[in-house]
């Protein structure tokens, strides 16, 4: 059976939820060693983790911050078990859907086990996505034409939005070279907005007169497009409430049994102590 490596994200600034600190940085992570991974209330994010294996690698991804991007290693220290943490009603993530004798969510123990020498910032992986071929740029020439299309195809730059992820082994490789080589300090990794351009309607001007009537004349004008889905700040938090007033005045959709409670994202960290074995 192939290995299967994993990201996972926490939010390493201060966010108090029900006076609760949701807090969970990389600091936070070495200094208790393992730790539970529990809120997680996204289902896919959920299914993910009852898959892992005691002894699988992952990388720890700071979200939900001015900078997020890879910040460490670590590897699952236990498979998963309820988490409990959905039946305290205390807690920021408690969810009364879930009961104990049939539990809804679950959480693995993540073990950390090294920082990464060199930070990577998800605008270096965007960066890289956004390339027109799979030419290294000079700085980081190391990863070659294989480590480009890896990226590429990394589910944090295709849909960066899920708090847990699998990251195929050659992405992993890349990662590795990354935090162990950097030398992107000096790149210019700020998004660029699109060079494209598109036609919009435009009003129309009274033309010539002919036989008592008006003829209009279309003028096309050029409208510069808005940045792409790649350059977006997929980190940030939803608008809650533009979320919360669409469909106020209409009919409301009905709630499927299923539907995920709190953000898409699944991505909440809070309580966190150390495991003792």
């Amino acid at each position: 059976m192939a290995t299967k490596y994993w990201l996972l994200k926490a939010e390493p600034d201060s966010r108090i939820v029900k006076g609760k600190d949701v807090k969970f940085s990389v600091d936070d992570f070495e200094r208790v060693s393992v730790s539970p991974w529990e809120g997680v209330r996204n289902y896919e994010a959920r299914n993910l983790m009852k898959e892992m294996q005691v002894g699988e690698k992952a990388v720890f991804y700071h979200s939900n911050c001015k900078n997020p991007g890879i910040a460490a290693f670590a590897q699952v220290a236990r498979e998963a078990y309820p988490d409990y943490t959905s039946w305290d009603e205390s807690h920021p993530y408690y969810d009364p859907k879930s009961e104990k004798d049939k539990p809804k969510w679950y959480m693995v123990d993540l073990e950390f086990t090294a920082r990464a020498k060199h930070f990577i910032p998800l605008t270096l992986f965007r960066h890289i996505a956004s390339l027109a071929t799979d030419e290294p740029p000079t700085e980081v020439g190391y990863i070659g034409e294989d480590g480009i299309r890896a990226i590429k195809t990394m589910n944090l730059v295709t849909r960066g939005r899920l708090s847990v992820q699998r990251v195929d082994s050659n992405a992993w490789n890349i990662i590795q070279l990354l935090a162990a080589k950097g030398g992107w300090e000096e790149m210019d990794l700020k998004p660029k907005k699109s060079s494209h351009t598109k036609m919009v309607k435009p009003k129309s001007r009274i033309g010539e007169v002919k036989a008592g009537k008006k003829k209009e004349v279309e003028q096309g004008i050029e409208e510069e497009s808005p940045l792409s889905s790649l350059d977006s700040d997929e980190e940030g938090k939803p608008d809650i409430a533009a979320v919360q007033s669409r469909g106020t005045a209409s009919r409301k959709r009905k709630a499927p049994a299923d539907e995920q409670p709190h953000d898409a994202e699944g991505l909440r960290r809070s309580g966190r102590r150390r495991v003792r074995n």
